[in-house]
């Protein structure tokens, strides 16, 4: 009790107070000593440099979301309870959970963009490529080469910069392509500004070696969810980890109910159609689709969960960079691939050249027995027809159309289904 008094004593600033506090007998230099400081709680466990990959910046992703790491408002999903571990490193993707109050929770997917065994290869070919030694500083090797030493001089990201490098991104740049990139950035401070000023020799370093081993999380970053754009919602990276919205991949769907089936490949249909067309006159294609290239949210809304296959044309500036330019090489063009590995040609992108891809790997997985004949015909006919690019969506849309039901499963869409013709 005499304790807590002469701690109060410290804290209390009405004089009459004070002297009730003096009277019962309490020692104010005692309790300017005694008062207590906020107790210092130490974090309930530790990620560590090296499972983030933070020991790898600057040749990493980015920081922008660590101090929701360290202060435990990101969680892995088996990672609730203080006791427990880390997940495996050797994982390629990680359900979590999200927090911005600490009283309400999202799940989100925490994913690495290329498997840790195929960092610590590259990183070792950086090593001993440009120096000649089995480890070394990623940064110090990175910063020596002609390529970022040409983007530390440049004021603004021209094709030239990024020609040999092997996203599908930047197979068929333009300028106009580029200046969006610099300008929604989203590792750092936004400038809004097409010139790259406002990035550091740190900031540059990190934006180029994301684009050299997959360039998801800058598709994210520049066709944003709120806009419209049919990707998840990107909220960070810290060292070689990305966060972003959950969905669900579209295999977990191959065995769903025929409504399901035939809603989820009408919305397949339509963001097909809406990479092919859309306000800015972007057309956007696939170089590879598999059944983790789509995902599905809690609401039943499909959108492209894995962008780092997708490759983008300005039809309105035309591809700046010659396909003879291409077969410029250099370590950046080999974080992630053979660099022997040969490229599309722009020229050979055709408009159905995603549809095509669908129509043979995907909508088969997802329709195929799932309807009553003759209905389940005609969708297998359009299917074949499709594969060989013989087709057009609009056919196989009539068809699903009327196999929608309207209900709350379909929460994106639910009730306005209920009063409206589009549903």
């Amino acid at each position: 009790m005499g304790r807590w008094i002469c701690c109060l004593c410290s804290r209390v600033a009405d004089p009459l107070v004070l002297l009730l506090v003096l009277a019962l007998g309490c020692d104010p230099s005692t309790a300017a000593k005694a008062s207590p400081s906020v107790p210092h709680v130490k974090p309930s466990y530790s990620f560590g440099r090296t499972f983030l990959g933070l020991d790898k910046c600057n040749a990493c992703i980015g920081t922008s979301i660590c101090k929701k790491f360290f202060k435990e408002e990101i969680r892995f999903d088996t990672w609730l309870s203080s006791h427990l571990k880390l997940p495996p490193s050797s994982l390629l993707s990680y359900s979590g959970n999200y927090t911005d109050d600490a009283k309400s929770w999202r799940l989100v997917d925490i994913t690495r963009l290329t498997s840790k065994y195929q960092h610590d290869r590259v990183d070792k070919r950086i090593c001993t490529s440009l120096l000649k030694t089995k480890t070394c500083s990623l940064e110090r090797a990175l910063r020596r080469t002609q390529r970022f030493q040409k983007w530390l001089r440049a004021k603004r990201l021209t094709p030239d910069l990024v020609q040999g490098l092997p996203s599908p991104l930047l197979r068929c740049p333009s300028q106009r392509l580029l200046d969006r990139i610099v300008r929604r950035y989203a590792e750092v401070p936004d400038a809004g500004s097409i010139y790259m000023d406002h990035l550091t020799d740190r900031d540059k370093l990190r934006l180029l070696y994301t684009l050299a081993v997959n360039s998801h999380p800058i598709l994210l970053q520049i066709f944003p969810d709120v806009e419209g754009w049919p990707f998840p919602r990107y909220l960070g990276s810290c060292g070689r980890l990305v966060v972003s919205a959950s969905t669900r991949p579209l295999r977990d769907f191959f065995g769903a109910a025929p409504e399901v089936a035939a809603d989820l490949a009408l919305q397949l249909l339509a963001v097909l159609g809406s990479m092919a067309t859309n306000d800015l006159n972007y057309f956007f294609f696939f170089t590879h689709v598999d059944a983790g290239t789509f995902g599905v949210f809690s609401n039943g809304h499909l959108f492209i969960r894995d962008a780092s296959t997708l490759g983008v044309i300005d039809k309105e500036e035309g591809s700046q960079l010659m396909d003879g330019q291409q077969e410029y090489k250099d370590i950046f063009s080999c974080l992630t691939v053979d660099c022997q590995s040969a490229l599309v040609s722009c020229d050979s992108i055709t408009e159905k050249h995603s549809l095509v891809m669908v129509c043979q790997d995907l909508l088969p997985k997802l329709l195929s027995g799932k309807f009553q004949s003759p209905v389940q015909g005609r969708i297998d006919a359009f299917l074949q027809r499709c594969a060989h690019g013989l087709s057009e969506p609009a056919e196989l849309a009539e068809i699903l159309k009327p196999l929608r039901s309207c209900d709350s499963r379909f929460a994106y869409r639910y009730p306005d289904c209920r009063y409206s013709d589009k549903y």
